[in-house]
């Protein structure tokens, strides 16, 4: 069998950005049969004869999420509705949510980018995957399923949730791969402790994570609890889904399809691309997409690019796990602060549990952060002293992280609910106290 699943993954640069030009240009002219593209093109003054080179993207306008939330349901189809075989759409239970709309020819693409996504982390034929996510509105389990399918590996689609059932279809079956969110992941290590199991007489070998921002502290913990390799993925609904990006074997940053995306990465307060190296806001432009084409998307999510080539041979850009979000930032006492920093300062702690939440409150006047962690039964004595000590370490550790000082609270395992979707990692408290 080859090295790679599509030949497109080893093309060589220059063919790359020639094909890259070339869809490119079909994208601008596809987008003109869209009632809000083709507003937006000629505001911008610009069309498909202006596109040359994959560098004439920034003569192009941004879209945003306001902007398909401003043109539900049907603004951005570039196609007749009667062509379009489903639809996705953001789980917000408020107010407007962005919908994305498939051809048949849109989802054969994207199975495409999902098998090939899959076979460079080593998923075979072969393989038994288990789908542990959500289907329905969600991309994640339909995305993940598909692909599976068109790599040729038995899936077994059993959502999300109970997890009793989940490892005996595990057990019965010799699943080899399994789809989990990470925060679920390390859940199941514990529910798999409490039944007795050890991770080491479990059939499985891969665990494909995402759907949610994680430290590699997070993947270093899930790969070590359950015995098996974590590779990390990239996908927002907006470009299809899951397999926008994905890690290869030597899990050393994500190949992004550039053959099917055009990735920039920009400064989101001046909008203006950041040097080679800085973390920065992904912008993401479809190249394939036939029937809901997006341009120069602002997905608000911060990374950047990884410098040098890849050993796997894959000619593609690499992006760095996603550090959070643009509008995830926390601003504490004039402090900008990421989720992420705290979790990765927890994550490197082995006192800690596997589950965390951060809370905003206000503090007399003024804005504070105290974090709720919990702690793993064999640390969690009844000596106060021993506790204590703990939690000032604890709280130093996140001090040099994020240089203010959170109130920290150590609690019991299991202590903080567990959600079966994503995990809740913030909640503010403001104005609530």
């Amino acid at each position: 069998m080859s090295q790679y699943f599509d030949p497109a993954e080893a093309l060589a640069r220059p063919e790359l950005a020639k094909l890259q030009a070339a869809r490119l240009k079909t994208t601008v002219e596809r987008c003109l049969a869209a009632p809000f593209y083709k507003k937006a093109l000629a505001q911008a003054k610009i069309g498909p004869g202006d596109i040359h080179t994959v560098d004439d993207i920034r003569r192009l306008p941004f879209t945003t999420k306001d902007d398909l939330r401003a043109n539900y349901p049907y603004g951005f189809l570039a196609l007749p509705k009667e062509k379009f075989v489903r639809l996705h759409a953001s789980s917000g239970t408020t107010g407007t949510p962005t919908a994305v709309f498939y051809t048949k020819n849109d989802l054969d693409a994207w199975a495409d980018l999902m098998a090939r996504s899959m076979f460079a982390v080593g998923v075979r034929p072969s393989d038994v995957l288990q789908n542990m996510s959500g289907y329905g509105l969600f991309t994640g389990g339909l995305g993940i399923h598909y692909g599976s399918e068109r790599l040729g590996c038995l899936t077994i689609p059993a959502g999300a949730g109970n997890t009793k059932r989940q490892i005996k279809l595990i057990r019965d079956f010799g699943v080899t791969v399994v789809h989990i969110i990470p925060s679920y992941a390390l859940y199941f290590a514990t529910k798999l402790a409490a039944e007795g199991i050890k991770a080491t007489d479990m059939p499985w070998r891969i665990a494909l994570i995402g759907a949610e921002p994680h430290t590699e502290e997070v993947r270093r913990r899930i790969e070590e609890l359950l015995h098996l390799k974590a590779y990390n993925s990239f996908g927002l609904s907006e470009m299809n889904g899951p397999g926008v990006a994905f890690e290869c074997e030597y899990q050393n940053g994500m190949h992004l399809w550039e053959d099917a995306y055009v990735a920039e990465i920009i400064d989101p307060n001046t909008l203006e691309p950041v040097a080679e190296g800085e973390i920065g806001e992904l912008v993401m432009t479809t190249l394939t997409r036939e029937g809901m084409p997006l341009i120069r998307y602002r997905t608000r999510d911060l990374t950047r690019f990884l410098p040098g080539d890849c050993p796997c041979g894959r000619t593609s850009r690499r992006i760095d796990r996603i550090a959070g979000r643009a509008d995830d930032m926390i601003i504490i006492k004039g402090v900008n602060i990421y989720p992420m920093q705290i979790e990765q300062v927890l994550m490197s702690m082995p006192e800690v549990g596997q589950n965390y939440v951060i809370e905003l409150f206000t503090d007399g006047v003024m804005d504070n952060l105290r974090v709720k962690v919990e702690i793993k039964d064999e640390y969690f004595e009844e000596d106060m002293r021993a506790l204590t000590g703990l939690q000032k370490r604890v709280s130093a550790r996140l001090r040099d992280e994020i240089l203010i000082t959170p109130k920290v609270e150590l609690i019991q395992h299991g202590s903080i609910p567990k959600a079966e979707g994503k995990a809740q990692r913030v909640v503010d408290l403001r104005g609530a106290e």
